[in-house]
């Protein structure tokens, strides 16, 4: 379990090392860190010599922070998150975000690769979250309330900024860019979903489905950060094909889009 003691401990390394703040964070799913190359004037800091930053053994997952310059932004890209399924608390999943919003943050932007569950959406579709149905079983926020990053009980009906989810409307068009916008579950996994566990989330309301997102976007919110989210569909969900799913097919999808995601990134860092 993560104290708040730790947080500041990384954010003071970090600020001996970053000349300017970034305003926006953008983290990076699987197969989606080469955003990551696109920034100017970039600074590479392996998250193993950041002070209790966890470091992820997920692959597609770099394991490194990298701060540099984007439409004239200062950005940080992380390449590489944790997850709940293998076997951290919440506390520790979310703990590069809280020490994004300390830094300075005020944007953050979040990105998975997620499976498909709505059959309107074809395979590689950049989907804008539009909102999310949070089925991991607990939430980051659970156990005692540390004030200085947020109040006991954060409103949670806007997580993802309508402002921000505009944005990346205009930026599709503006790149030629077609995408879709849709609802996203989080589950623990590891596991893939069952085929009846898909029938269900369908009936719910859920358009996409992945394992992670939805703790770092309430951490976001909990500290007062405007949070845009955007998912890869980088797989139909099972049931819906009639083939078995592997991450493979992830890493091949999100290799395919990867020019789409990064138009999409730089027109929304241009306006956020």
């Amino acid at each position: 379990m993560r104290s708040f003691a730790e947080i500041p401990e990384a954010v003071q390394r970090l600020k001996a090392e970053i000349r300017d703040a970034p305003r926006i964070a953008v983290v990076l799913g699987s197969g989606l860190g080469s955003f990551a190359d696109e920034l100017g004037d970039r600074l590479v800091i392996p998250y193993g010599s950041i002070p209790h930053w966890p470091a992820s053994a997920v692959i597609g997952h770099e394991g490194k922070l990298v701060v540099g310059t984007m439409a004239g932004r200062r950005v940080a890209a992380l390449s590489g998150r944790v997850h709940a399924y293998e076997g951290h608390p919440l506390s520790t999943v979310v703990f590069a975000v809280r020490v994004m919003g300390l830094l300075g943050a005020r944007v953050l932007i979040l990105t998975n690769a997620a499976g498909g569950i709505n059959t309107a959406f074809p395979q590689g579709v950049l989907m804008v979250i539009d909102d999310h149905i949070n089925l991991l079983g607990s939430n980051p926020l659970v156990g005692e309330n540390d004030d200085r990053l947020g109040p006991r009980f954060p409103d949670m009906s806007e997580v993802y900024s309508k402002r921000l989810r505009g944005i990346a409307d205009e930026a599709a068009r503006d790149h030629g860019l077609t995408i879709a916008h849709g609802i996203y579950v989080a589950l623990l996994g590891p596991s893939y979903e069952t085929p009846a566990e898909i029938r269900h989330l369908r009936g719910i309301g859920a358009d996409a489905v992945g394992m992670s997102t939805v703790p770092e976007a309430i951490a976001a919110r909990h500290m007062g950060l405007e949070v845009l989210g955007i998912s890869c569909i980088s797989n139909m969900a099972a049931g819906i094909l009639p083939q078995p799913l592997h991450h493979a097919e992830v890493m091949e999808t999100t290799a395919r889009v990867r020019g789409q995601l990064v138009a999409l990134l730089k027109g929304v860092i241009e306006k956020a």
